[in-house]
């Protein structure tokens, strides 16, 4: 692995040695963006520079293990504050951008579909603008090694039914929520950048990430909080709903394989290829629940299950043909849903102080079905 890290930024113009070239990771704090950071801080001898503004679901916490590492930089930016992005680029000098900032939830862009419009479209505009506008700082050398990663999701491409074929590359978008519709524009925006100006993009598409640090606003931390306090998990429909799982690691894994070697102005979808209902998926949270940290009373988690009213527009399925990347950059994921969940589940048991600190600013309820 760390052949292949040295590499990508061999590759970016970055001594693995001397470290004197830098990755932007927008989004940082996040997630799936933290999980990327820890990754590049664990592997490479990189500099990478964590750009968040610190949102509800974006935490300090997130990198407490690299945050004072001396090759970590944190610049708590808004991405839609192009001013503020320039002069991150000027301190930094990137040799590449992974752009992850997002608003990231189906239920929130229902409600508010205003905050998905500000930040993942005009936050991407302002990415793009700024990379563009440093682009044309850079001389000759610099500028061929200098790359774009735009990290998009599996949702521009609207519903499959159950026995319909994954989602390709070529696929029109059919974006049905506003979050899907804002993710979608922001991935043309990417297109329309690379082809109108030639500022040199990739995009990527993933399905559902699972693993730590991950908000407890979706689906799997919703399920395992709800269990342990005794309150009812509720779930959409009838839970029919299927999702493709994509542990965060294997993710990052494969972004980075796809900045070091990826075409440009192509796009690259991701996948677990771990498809199950939500139904199924929160029975096999509450059978891990039950073995890990059985209930005070002895009954099964599964008890708790309450299903409520549909979320307006649930896309039935979604699902990823990996073969691209599997094809052009030998990677797989290595995570089953069986080992990944049960590897989930425990890290949550063990980190219920961080669940309570990186909650206590959000103070919109919501049920995390996604």
């Amino acid at each position: 692995m760390r052949d292949t890290i040295a590499r990508l930024f061999d590759y970016c113009g970055v001594s693995s040695v001397t470290s004197k070239k830098s990755i932007v990771v927008t989004g940082g704090a996040g997630f799936i963006g933290s999980a990327l950071v820890r990754h590049l801080i664990a592997e490479t001898e990189a500099r990478v520079v964590t750009v968040d503004r610190l949102g509800y679901a974006g935490s300090l916490l997130n990198l407490r293990d690299v945050r004072d590492h001396p090759r970590h930089h944190f610049e708590q930016v808004d991405i839609t504050n192009g001013t503020a992005l320039s002069d991150v680029f000027a301190r930094h000098q990137p040799t590449a951008v992974m752009h992850l900032a997002a608003e990231s939830h189906v239920d929130r862009s229902i409600d508010r579909p205003a905050d998905f419009i500000q930040s993942n479209l005009v936050g991407t505009y302002q990415v793009l603008d700024c990379s563009l506008r440093y682009l044309a700082t850079l001389n000759a050398p610099q500028a061929a090694r200098f790359r774009v990663l735009h990290v998009s999701t599996d949702e521009v491409y609207g519903s499959l039914s159950l026995d319909a074929p994954a989602f390709r590359e070529g696929d029109a978008y059919q974006p049905n929520s506003p979050y899907s519709a804002s993710k979608a524009g922001a991935d043309h925006l990417a297109m329309a950048w690379a082809h109108t100006f030639g500022l040199p993009v990739l995009v990527t598409n993933c399905t559902n990430n699972y693993g730590p640090y991950q908000f407890p606003e979706k689906l799997i931390p919703v399920v395992i909080m709800k269990a342990l306090a005794g309150q009812p998990i509720p779930i959409y429909g009838r839970g029919d709903n299927v999702r493709d799982w994509l542990h965060v690691d294997d993710h990052v894994r494969a972004l980075t394989l796809i900045l070091e070697r990826g075409r440009l102005a192509q796009r690259y979808n991701i996948g677990g290829e771990c498809e199950v209902s939500n139904l199924q998926l929160v029975k096999q949270i509450c059978a891990l629940l039950d073995d890990l940290e059985p209930s005070p009373s002895g009954t099964p988690y599964a008890q708790l299950i309450q299903f409520v009213e549909d979320r307006p527009g649930h896309d039935l399925r979604y699902a990823m043909d990996i073969s691209k990347v599997r094809t052009e950059f030998d990677w797989q994921p290595q995570h089953t849903l069986v080992n990944g969940l049960r590897e989930t589940v425990t890290w949550y048991l063990a980190n219920r102080a961080w669940c309570e600190q990186v909650t206590n600013n959000d103070t919109v309820e919501r049920q995390g079905l996604r």
